[in-house]
């Protein structure tokens, strides 16, 4: 024992080397242990429900602890606090310029802190934005807002320009989702029947449900003659569904169940087309 407390006497700076390499080990282990526990704090909240503010403060606070256990072990040991000093404090010149180079990622956190405080969207709500991209809300983090959208392909958005886009809620703090839904016929259709028939296979589809609020309860959205078009009648009408059901495909399952029920009705839908005529030669 003698031996090894006279070997680092001798070698101060393997002690310290040593020493740092224990609080890394130490300091790595405590926040793991922290962040399993927030971890599983989080998850038996957002299971009673997707709340959005819950997942941003997650996020922060992981920020939060893994700067602080950083910022503890470099100035910790004495070979690494003049760095310490030097990345934490610095002077008004490296502030100002990393201030500057950090303004999109302090724009970001801002921006969704608005957004978890305002909440035009929660957890699993489906939105569509104004430059026509939509999915299923995932996750927001510090920087950025995850969507999911048709199979595996995730549309990562930050913040700040997430935070300055139109965006259409289709469940905003409703239980159930809803879609939109446009159908043109000839313009020698009857529209009572038109709406008759597309109200039908509506109510047939096993992925629509009453969801429209009334006096008697929840019913399925009514069809309404809306437009004159070019060459066709608009009929539209509000498809609900459970949030569970991916919204392609209620959209297939109902284009599909009302293009049979008009051609079953003898109703045409009817498509643009060309007269062209041809001037021959005058005898």
């Amino acid at each position: 024992m003698a031996t090894v407390d006279a070997f680092f006497q001798a070698h101060p700076t393997t002690w310290e080397v040593l020493k740092l390499i224990f609080t890394v080990a130490a300091t790595t282990a405590v926040v793991t242990l922290l962040l399993r526990l927030e971890r599983k704090a989080s998850k038996r909240m957002t299971q009673m429900r997707n709340n959005i503010n819950l997942r941003y403060v997650e996020s922060a606070v992981r920020f939060i602890v893994i700067f602080l256990a950083v910022q503890w072990v470099i100035m910790s040991s004495p070979l690494t606090q003049s760095f310490g000093r030097v990345l934490f404090q610095g002077t008004t010149v490296i502030a100002a310029i990393a201030g500057f180079a950090a303004q999109p990622v302090i724009a970001d956190m801002i921006c969704g802190l608005m957004i978890s405080v305002t909440k035009p969207f929660n957890i699993g709500d489906r939105i569509e934005l104004e430059d026509g991209s939509a999915g299923i809300v995932k996750d927001i983090t510090l920087r950025h807002v995850t969507l999911q959208d048709i199979d595996t392909v995730v549309r990562v958005i930050p913040n700040s320009k997430l935070n300055g886009m139109k965006i259409t809620n289709m469940s905003y703090q409703m239980r159930v989702r809803s879609v939109h839904m446009r159908f043109g016929v000839a313009y020698d259709t009857d529209p009572k029947q038109a709406m008759a028939v597309i109200g039908h296979a509506v109510e047939e589809s096993p992925y629509s449900i009453p969801g429209k609020p009334g006096k008697d309860g929840a019913g399925y959205g009514p069809v309404y003659f809306i437009q004159y078009a070019d060459s066709s009648l608009v009929m539209a009408t509000t498809v609900y569904y459970e949030p569970t059901t991916p919204t392609e495909v209620v959209k297939s399952d109902i284009n599909t169940r009302v293009k049979q029920a008009l051609d079953d009705n003898g109703i045409e839908i009817p498509y643009n087309y060309v007269n062209v005529v041809m001037n021959g030669p005058k005898e």
